[in-house]
């Protein structure tokens, strides 16, 4: 047996942070003679404690050890460092005295905080967190303790006491745990910005410039600014940061100042991080800019000379952040300004489920609660759309308490708080406000159709089910058939027979995003509006992927070229519809489906395969299928014992779905004028009789 180990730092996995836990290789326990559970002392620039628990079986046999942010802090080592681990004595504190670090109101209320902190190990000068309700957490410091020198455990007996000490801030530190969904983007951040810092003599031996610039760009809220903060917290570097607009200044020459100002800071305390948020404010494209915009063309030449002119920046690396990259200045995206860019994607369903874990820490979630579930229905949800998805849910299992909490009260009963629980539906209904920022503007509610309220078109429903629920539930099946799904859908068919109604219940039993857009609405009369339109919707689509994108009445979008008389306008629009669908840029996670009545006024380039692969042609109902849709149009209705259905379906031949729902509708009005114009009161005997059906079909024919 051993007396001690040591181990390679490595991060943990999202659902252990906060937790006080240490994951080793279980083949390391029996070397120090260790069970799980046990305590261990973890020697690095400072010592401190953690409860031992075994290492996730995918990342055993590799001589890590898996320590959060909170950990790794109160141990001063950084990832990837060494770690020695040693078999320690504990006990239960009796008295702990705690500084909150945080700005964050926890009251005086200590028995609910000793609730969240019970289990806890620490030793004297640790920084713990509690995970309060909903998605906030508190960092405290443990500024005294009884015994004293010892490692120990905060149990229901320990007499915990607040004192404030020095100033608190209002954010807790962020470590990479708490960036869910962007290990790949987070490790090039790394690779980029912690080699250069700790070993730079390495770039000097290989004979190159260490990178010195990292320009992450994506759409608002994907957590840019989050990898930066964790950047500062993680690397032991100086670190400033600017947001653009801020450097401006009304006076001649004054915003050049202040960029060269913040420039020396930086430099003066190197090695050194500046974070310069927001860029696309001060460094636009100058050729964009008018004769009046001299103050901004100066801030973009001197930023240009600050990063790369003729004296040397030294050991400061530059993170710039923005949402719109492309109207920064060409000359700031070249190889020795911004080294790298790093495009910080729409999380994906895996990166969702990671980003519920991590704010949904600190929650009671009840047991029906199915993250899964979620992460699976919130396509199009960025980081912040998430966060505010589990505060709402949080907030809405308040509301269900706030009836019974007497304002009178200082502060609410701990009994009253450890009640609490958030549930499924809780998240349900937060669902229905909480919108996704990556399709806002296009964004539109899942239509509530099922397919069962579809009558016949079975052979139909099983077409649009293959190629559209397939594809997204067994993406490695196709993987593996080395097959791509079809990227286009037409439906074609008369008026009213149900081409709208398919593709709404594609969209809701699909559970993908759905943006639907009217062939007629990107329309302009303005040069080069209505083909942006265009690329703008296949833009979000995109971005939102998976996702359906509809064009109800296609025909009017992309009609036969050479027929239309504003012919150049038209000619522009199919020219950017027919790229964006097949063009050198690969279409992926949208499925574009088509709708018209009018298929021979469509140009013949977009019904070709690899555009619109499939067409479905939607027949005008049989006698079988008009039953189905009087079964679907009739459910729930009180009709009476005279009415069949089959005869029914026998006497509108040649009628649509359409036409079939507005029968039923109209032999449901005729009832109710009856009912009322005889004032009768007695709805039990309200029943819509055959007559009724039979002045409905009348009136529909005779149209």
């Amino acid at each position: 047996m051993v007396e001690k180990i040591t181990l390679k730092v490595a991060e943990s996995k999202t659902k252990d942070v906060g937790r006080g836990i240490t994951r080793v290789d279980p083949k390391d326990f029996s070397k120090l003679g260790l069970e799980i559970g046990d305590i261990i002392q973890l020697n690095g620039k400072r010592k401190t404690v953690a409860k031992l628990m075994p290492a996730y079986i995918e990342d055993r046999g590799k001589k890590i050890i898996q320590i959060d942010g909170l950990i790794r802090e109160n141990a001063q080592v950084s990832l990837d460092e060494k770690l020695t681990i040693s078999k320690t004595s504990y006990e239960s504190a009796t008295k702990l005295v705690l500084s909150p670090l945080t700005i964050s109101r926890i009251g005086g209320d200590t028995k609910y905080l000793g609730s969240l902190l019970e289990g806890l190990p620490f030793v004297e000068g640790d920084r713990l967190r509690a995970n309060l309700f909903g998605t906030r957490s508190c960092d405290f410091k443990v500024i005294s303790c009884l015994p004293k020198n010892k490692a120990l455990l905060i149990s229901p007996t320990t007499s915990i006491q607040m004192k404030e000490v020095g100033e608190k801030t209002e954010r807790t530190s962020i470590s990479y745990e708490d960036i869910g969904g962007l290990g790949n983007e987070i490790q090039r951040v790394r690779e980029m910005i912690e080699l250069p810092l700790k070993y730079p003599e390495v770039f000097g031996r290989l004979g190159i410039e260490a990178p010195k610039g990292v320009l992450l760009h994506g759409p608002p809220g994907c957590g840019k600014t989050l990898i930066a903060r964790a950047v500062a917290q993680e690397t032991d570097a100086y670190f400033t940061h600017i947001s653009g607009p801020e450097i401006m200044g009304k006076f001649y020459g004054e915003s050049e100042a202040r960029l060269r100002n913040v420039f020396e800071d930086a430099k003066a305390h190197t090695p050194a991080i500046l974070f310069i948020d927001e860029i696309d404010a001060i460094a636009p494209k100058r050729e964009e800019m008018g004769g009046e915009k001299q103050v901004e063309k100066r801030v973009v030449a001197q930023l240009l000379a600050l990063m790369d002119g003729l004296e040397s920046r030294g050991n400061l690396i530059v993170i710039g952040a923005t949402n719109i990259p492309n109207v920064l200045d060409p000359a700031l995206r070249r190889p020795g300004r911004f080294d790298r860019e790093i495009g910080i994607p729409i999380p994906d369903q895996k990166a969702r489920l990671e980003i519920l874990h991590i704010h949904t820490r600190g929650m009671p979630l009840s047991s029906d609660v199915d993250l899964e579930k979620v992460s699976q229905i919130t396509h199009g949800f960025v980081g912040a759309d998430l966060e505010a998805l589990c505060r709402e849910a949080a907030m809405n299992a308040l509301r269900k308490i706030l009836p019974s909490i007497d304002f009178e009260l200082s502060e609410i009963p701990y009994e009253t708080l450890q009640n609490l629980e958030v549930t499924m539906d809780n998240f349900r209904e937060a669902l229905k406000q909480v919108e996704p920022s990556a399709i806002r503007e296009v964004f539109v509610e899942v239509p509530n159709v099922h397919w069962n309220e579809i009558g016949g078109l079975d052979e139909i429903k099983k077409t649009l089910t293959k190629t559209v629920e397939w594809p997204l539930k067994y993406p490695e099946v196709f993987e593996k058939a080395k097959t791509n799904p079809p990227k286009g859908i037409l439906l074609s068919g008369p008026p009213g027979t149900g081409k709208t109604l398919l593709v709404k219940a594609l969209a809701n039993e699909s559970e993908v995003n759905f943006i639907s857009v009217k062939g007629p609405e990107l329309m302009s009369k303005y040069i080069g509006e209505s083909e942006r339109g265009v690329r703008e919707v296949f833009k979000k689509a995109k971005q939102a992927s998976p996702c359906i994108l509809f064009f109800d009445e296609i025909e009017s979008l992309v009609p036969e070229r050479g027929r239309a008389s504003d012919s150049a306008v038209t000619e522009r629009v199919i020219s950017q519809f027919l790229t964006e669908l097949d063009g050198l840029e690969e279409l992926k996670g949208v499925l574009v489906l088509g709708a018209t009545n009018r298929r021979e006024l469509l140009d013949s380039a977009i019904l070709r395969p690899g555009r619109f692969d499939l067409i479905l042609e939607l027949p005008v109902p049989d006698e079988e299928a008009r039953e189905e849709i009087f079964k679907v149009h009739t459910e729930g209705k009180p009709l009476d014992k005279g009415i069949d259905l089959k005869i029914l379906s026998r006497q509108t031949e040649g009628l649509v779905g359409a036409d079939i729902a507005a029968i039923c509708q109209s032999a449901s009005m005729k009832r109710i004028e009856d009912f009322i114009e005889k004032k009768e009161k007695d709805y039990s005997k309200f029943k819509i009789k055959n007559s009724d059906f039979q002045k409905a079909i009348e009136q529909i024919k005779k149209k």
